[in-house]
C-alpha cells in the first residue's frame, strides 16, 4: 500500500462573505481555537468575526455590510 501524499495542500474551512462595504468577495476562515471564521475585507480592511455555535446554519455563503 503505497504512503500518503503529504504534498497535497490542508483543505481549510472557510466562509464565503460578499463584502457590501467594497462591493466585493472574501473568505473567513476558522480561528485557530475553532470558535470562530474571521478575516477582514479585502479593499478597506474592515474586521469581521462569525462566531460558530451549536444552533448555527449549514449555509457557507453570506452577504456582509
Amino acid at each position: 500500500m503505497p504512503a500518503e501524499d503529504t504534498n497535497e495542500p490542508q483543505k481549510r474551512a472557510f466562509l464565503g462573505i460578499w463584502f457590501e462595504c467594497c462591493h466585493t468577495y472574501g473568505r473567513l476562515y476558522k480561528n485557530a481555537s475553532g470558535t470562530a471564521y474571521v478575516g477582514r475585507c479585502p479593499k478597506c480592511l474592515r474586521p469581521v468575526h462569525v462566531r460558530i455555535g451549536g444552533e448555527g446554519t449549514n449555509r457557507r455563503f453570506f452577504r456582509g455590510s
